[in-house]
C-alpha cells in the first residue's frame, strides 16, 4: 500500500490517480459544481468575481479552465493570467508577447549552440570514468 500525505490538506492517505485525498477530491468537486452554476447565471462575470461570489481560489478556477472542465467560450469576461508576465489571457500558457520572445530566445539559443561546439570539438568525446 503506497501512503502519502495529501497535498491539499496534508492528511494521509492511500496514493491514488488524482494525487490528493477523497476528502480534497470531494471538495474540488464540490468547488467545481459552485462555479459551473454561478457561470450559468452570470456569464458576464469575470474571474474575481466569480471567485468572491463562490469562494472558489482564483487558482483552483484557472485549473478548472486549463482542464478544459470549465470553456469560457461563452464567458467573454472571464480570463487567466499569463504564467510568465500575468497579463490576462483565454488560452495556453503563456501570452502572444510572451511566447514571441521566448520563440526569440530559442532561436538566439540554437545559433549560438553550433559555435560552441565548434569550439569544444576535437574529434573525440570526452568523458570522466571510475575505474
Amino acid at each position: 500500500m503506497n501512503l502519502s500525505n495529501c497535498p491539499r490538506c496534508g492528511k494521509v492517505f492511500v496514493m491514488n490517480f488524482k494525487g490528493i485525498c477523497a476528502n480534497c477530491a470531494k471538495d474540488i468537486e464540490n468547488e467545481y459544481e459552485a462555479c459551473v452554476k454561478y457561470l450559468r447565471e452570470n456569464k458576464g462575470a469575470h474571474m474575481q468575481e466569480l471567485s468572491d461570489e463562490t469562494g472558489v481560489s482564483v487558482r483552483q478556477i484557472t485549473t478548472f479552465i486549463r482542464e478544459g472542465r470549465i470553456s469560457i467560450a461563452n464567458a467573454p469576461n472571464m480570463g487567466y493570467g499569463c504564467e510568465v508576465c500575468g497579463t490576462s489571457i483565454r488560452e495556453g500558457n503563456m501570452c502572444e508577447s510572451c511566447r514571441s520572445k521566448l520563440a526569440g530566445d530559442l532561436r538566439e539559443a540554437a545559433k549560438e549552440q553550433p559555435k560552441t561546439q565548434q569550439k569544444n570539438s576535437s574529434g573525440a568525446y570526452k568523458a570522466f570514468r571510475n575505474d
